[in-house]
């Protein structure tokens, strides 16, 4: 009997190339958005955790950054650190993979991942794509001939499209043990964290292609003042003063526009009026400096 009702609880990897929509999944899975998404890659650097709950059980998941074939970088040497941490930590792996194509980059991850595969669910995303889902099949079929995954599940983050039985074949694998955080808790991200990473999206998808690698953005303070308002000061940092007119825009257009996409995402996020000040500043070679990085949040990895 005790063995029935006892609980289960584990950790629960999420990787992938860069844009095969694992932050999407994530998102989805949670039921919260608790990771930037952008149509360009590289967007996810840091470890995001989320937490799904069902009953007393309790699946921790960890976004990854996307597997970095550039490794020249400090920057995308502590996001590839990042994926082997969380690999190393789980009790299980999501691998995702977009529509029917599996890439050189895919085959290498899964040399990677090894004997994790056999607690692998390799998850083919983005199949709402497909008007005919039997088009799939065989591509199914022949990467079930190859690997040794635990499963296969097709569906779609965007859509929601069979996402319950991903989550279903999620919650068999975990091993036994107790929830480790409380009901209601999504994610072990501060508001500070969570704020920065809100408007590094929006200054990702504004700006051009190059710009984005260059940038982080660092949260001052967040305060409420008198009139029940949230003030938030945000500093905007680049690697080279070229980027820095790119980046406010003429007459200040790009922040104006980051600014309020960001304020209308952090009132919906906050539950309160926001004001919010950003500023553009310039690091040069912050992507390579470990005391920057470990300044910025990388100091976990």
């Amino acid at each position: 009997m005790t063995q029935k009702n006892s609980s289960h609880c584990g950790r629960i990897a999420i990787v992938g190339r860069p844009n095969v929509g694992k932050s999407t999944l994530l998102n989805a899975l949670v039921g919260e958005k608790i990771s930037i998404v952008s149509s360009k890659p590289q967007t996810t650097r840091h470890g995001i955790l989320g937490v799904l709950n069902r009953g007393t059980n309790q699946a921790i998941f960890v976004d990854t950054p996307g597997i970095q074939r550039d490794r020249k970088r400090l920057l995308h040497r502590f996001m590839g650190r990042a994926i082997r941490n969380a690999l190393d930590s789980s009790d299980l792996a999501l691998m995702v993979v977009a529509g029917n194509r599996f890439t050189r980059e895919d085959r290498r991850l899964t040399e990677m991942l090894g004997q994790r595969l056999t607690r692998t669910l390799l998850v083919v995303n983005k199949v709402d794509i497909f008007r005919n889902k039997t088009k799939l099949l065989p591509f199914l079929e022949s990467l079930s001939r190859e690997f040794p995954f635990k499963a296969l599940i097709p569906l779609s983050a965007l859509t929601g499209e069979n996402l319950g039985n991903l989550v279903d074949e999620i919650f068999k694998g975990l091993p036994q043990g107790e929830a480790i955080y409380p009901q209601g808790v999504y994610t072990d991200r501060g508001i500070q964290f969570r704020a920065a990473e809100i408007i590094r999206e929006k200054l990702t998808e504004v700006l051009h292609q190059e710009v984005p690698y260059g940038l982080t953005v660092e949260i001052e303070h967040i305060e409420e003042n008198e009139k029940g308002q949230v003030v938030v000061h945000a500093l905007i940092w680049l690697e080279r003063d070229s980027q820095k007119a790119i980046a406010i825009g003429k007459q200040g257009q790009v922040l104006k526009e980051v600014g309020k996409s960001s304020r209308r995402e952090l009132r919906t996020l906050m539950k309160k009026r926001v004001h919010l000040e950003l500023w553009v500043k310039v690091r040069r070679h912050w992507a390579d400096s470990e005391r920057e990085l470990k300044r910025f949040g990388f100091d976990s990895l």
